[in-house]
């Protein structure tokens, strides 16, 4: 062979070998992948949630795990990698571009991984916070099927959730309801409470992400309606796809009839949602009542909100706005003496608020929180006497016929904090403004307004790594009371590896509301008067609470004991005013509430979980300062809540039990109690939830309700409620309900 010849031959070779090593290195650099596995089962997590951020530019960069469990790694730079998905423990590390990883994502078979913001300095995992706080995740919302915050809690041990056909549902928390327990959205109060209680059929969970529940008296830090517990409802954010829509629809056969959709984006540091939707109840009514007067009044909600957001690598801002409306329709009864005329009362609700919320990262761990509010509550009442042989309607233009109340209210909260989990001393500095103003003609002098200013301070002293101390004071001025200064102590003590003892000491205040001093309700079955004459309710409350929980590879179980003791001086109180259904507010002199709560758990990975409740609540009090109190009158709640996850066909099956023992009612009668009773009853729902096309299709079907409660026997039981002095109404019996869920999510 010629030399050019050679030379030319070789030059080719070398240039085909440099050629191949390119590619090959183009193509191993294209291959790189990052495996997300489940570390107890070593089965692929598919559509795992991860984040990649580079270092020094801190871009992120979304995706999502495939079926396999895989996503390629694409990066340029080396970045920190977070990878998140509902069940497991996030994982962080960082990862260097061509970089192929198998990580292993730790189950959370005990759920005490959950990062919660209520009470605390700055989020915090549940399991380090100085309060017991019970997280219900979006997971557990899906697994109940529940369409509402009633529906979410009747079968929560400790709480009592009743219902009303005109009022709607209220809870109790350890023996405490009303105006003791403090409803926030964000982190916001919310307004509109009908005799002391929310309508928890008003608050929907389409946009709902979890919903901590923190029981025991939180009066420092959230001031008034936080003796018995805070329960705070923290809304769905978009944090890792560009685009998310949603699609839900909701069946039930006792007439519901509920959708709703959503769209959300989240592009670089901005953030934004809308969604919206329409439920319906058509009413019910026992079969033997064939009456037009329903026991469940049928109405008609239609809901909006929207948010915008933008996150840099030190501030988080978020405004916020939702809207919503409800159509309530009372139908009365025929008049006589021909029956063919009846009067209708049609309760109209507009309830809708504008948030603000900025969260500053300074240096040396230093936080700084802003959150505002405006907040627009309206109930309009509209009788119409309506001819039944015609249909027509005419307006009733007597007084007690229309009347339109609304309330505002205005917060505002600021927070500065210092929170270093690796230092001895942290500590928390606060404001709070709260302005609230009623109008309408069923407010006495058709206009009052409360305003509430307090500055608080916490002290967080951890002494020795395994015990901290949080002790807090707060100081009020009421524009309508006089107020004392409120404080509180908590205390935290890991005894063991997986064990902690929890203790709680809190001296209370309530201002009586603006509906408790000036409202007047009154409609067929109601005529409740407000009480100007109130005096401000004082308490001292205590906690403990033991937990001890440890898991094994594939097991986990956990044991939490709590007791209380709650006294409250001027307790607030429904009373008789008259004769009929008139009730008024009034104050009893000594109220307290005791008892002790246990739950079990345990769990197998990754099918079974299992939960047991039991607890045991004493009521008493005095209508006198001077006289000693009745003896406790006690109450028994067992619950039971179960799932089984069918690897194949990827079922979950779940049941949730409810035993509700004898239940004392208590009516204050001319400073004296008088004690009731409802008999004991149990509930039983039971549902299976499926995913199809790649869990894009999520549907849940199932049976509430199953024993078919509806009336359980009662004595004085009344209360200003119209529920009669024989019998309360429960539920509205026996209901399938089939849901249909569309998800899609578009990523980088």
């Amino acid at each position: 062979m010629k030399k050019g010849t050679f030379s030319l031959t070789t030059g080719l070779l070398s240039a085909l070998l440099i050629m191949l090593a390119v590619v090959a290195a183009y193509g191993q650099h294209q291959q790189a992948t990052i495996k997300v596995i489940d570390q107890k089962n070593q089965e692929p997590v598919a559509f795992a949630h991860v984040c990649f951020e580079g270092l020094k530019t801190g871009k992120p960069k979304y995706s999502m795990t495939s079926l396999q469990g895989t996503v390629p790694n694409e990066i340029i730079e080396k970045s920190k990698i977070v990878v998140s998905y509902v069940g497991y423990a996030k994982y962080i590390d960082t990862i260097q571009p061509g970089q192929s990883l198998e990580l292993q994502l730790k189950p959370t078979i005990l759920n005490m991984d959950e990062v919660v913001v209520t009470g605390q300095y700055t989020p915090e995992r549940a399991d380090k916070s100085i309060y017991k706080i019970e997280v219900i995740n979006a997971r557990q919302i899906e697994q109940k099927a529940a369409t509402n915050m009633a529906d979410l809690l009747k079968d929560e041990s400790n709480m009592r959730v009743s219902q009303d056909g005109v009022l709607g549902t209220s809870l109790r928390i350890q023996g405490l309801s009303g105006e003791n327990v403090k409803f926030l959205m964000d982190g916001v109060p919310m307004i509109g409470r009908m005799n002391g209680n929310f309508d928890l059929n008003q608050i929907g969970l389409y946009n709902v992400d979890h919903v901590e529940i923190l029981e025991g008296p939180m009066s420092v830090i959230y001031g008034s309606n936080a003796l018995a517990g805070v329960i705070n409802i923290i809304t769905k954010e978009n944090k890792t796809s560009v685009l998310n829509t949603t699609a839900s629809s909701y069946w039930e056969s006792v007439g519901v009839f509920n959708f709703d959709a959503s769209v959300s984006s989240n592009i670089k540091k901005h953030g934004f949602s809308i969604d919206g939707g329409r439920n319906f109840f058509n009413g019910w009514n026992p079969a033997s009542d064939t009456s037009r007067v329903m026991t469940f009044k049928p109405r008609r909600q239609y809901f909006f909100d929207a948010y915008y957001t933008l996150t840099t690598n030190k501030f988080k801002g978020k405004i916020a706005g939702d809207y919503f409306n409800e159509l309530l329709l009372d139908k009365g009864p025929l008049q006589p003496p021909y029956f063919i005329y009846a009067y209708d009362n049609y309760f109209t609700t507009v309830r809708y608020s504008i948030r603000l919320d900025g969260s500053i990262k300074l240096s040396r761990s230093h936080f700084i929180n802003i959150l505002a509010s405006y907040s627009f509550y309206e109930r309009q009442k509209q009788t119409w006497f309506k001819d039944l042989t015609t249909l027509e309607k005419t307006p009733v233009t007597a007084s007690w016929g229309q009347d339109t109340t609304q309330i505002t209210s205005w917060m505002g909260r600021a927070t500065f904090a210092k929170n270093n989990a690796e230092k001895k001393f942290n500590y928390q500095v606060g404001a709070d403004i709260n302005i609230e103003t009623g109008t309408g003609k069923r407010i006495a002098g058709y206009k009052q307004e409360i305003g509430d200013y307090a500055a608080f301070i916490s002290l967080k002293y951890d002494p020795v790594k395994e015990i901290s101390l949080q002790p807090g004071i707060r100081v009020i001025y009421n524009t309508k009371y006089q107020a004392p200064l409120v404080y509180a102590l908590s205390a935290k003590w890991n005894i063991l590896d997986g064990m902690s003892i929890r203790l709680s000491y809190a001296h209370g205040f309530r201002a009586p509301a603006l509906k408790e001093l000036y409202l007047y309700f009154k409609d067929v079955n109601h005529d409740i008067q407000g009480n100007p004459d109130l005096k401000a309710e004082t308490s001292n409350n205590f906690n403990v609470n033991l937990n001890w929980g440890a898991e094994k590879t594939k097991s986990a179980w956990n044991v939490d004991i709590t007791g209380f003791y709650n006294h409250i001086n001027n307790v607030i109180l429904l009373a008789p005013a008259g004769t009929g259904l008139q009730y008024t507010y009034v104050n009893l002199s000594k109220y307290m509430t005791t008892g002790v709560q246990l739950s079990a758990s345990f769990s197998l990975y990754p099918s079974l979980k299992v939960q047991l409740g039991l607890a045991e609540t004493g009521v008493t009090g005095s209508g006198d300062a001077e006289l000693q109190m009745d003896p406790l009158k006690w109450a028994t709640e067992i619950s039971l809540s179960s799932s089984y996850h069918f690897v194949r066909p990827e079922i979950t099956l779940s049941l949730y039990y409810k035993y509700t023992g004898m239940t004392p009612q208590v009516i204050v009668e001319d400073q004296s109690l008088i004690w009731g009773e409802v008999d004991p009853f149990n509930t039983m729902d039971i549902t299976a939830t499926k995913g199809f096309w790649s869990n894009r299709i999520r549907l849940s079907t199932g049976v509430k309700n199953l024993f078919n409660v509806t009336t359980i026997p009662a004595t004085g039981a009344g209360g200003g409620h119209g529920s009669g002095g024989d019998g309360m109404n429960i539920a509205w019996g026996r209901s399938f309900f089939l849901k249909f869920t569309f998800i899609f999510n578009q990523y980088k």
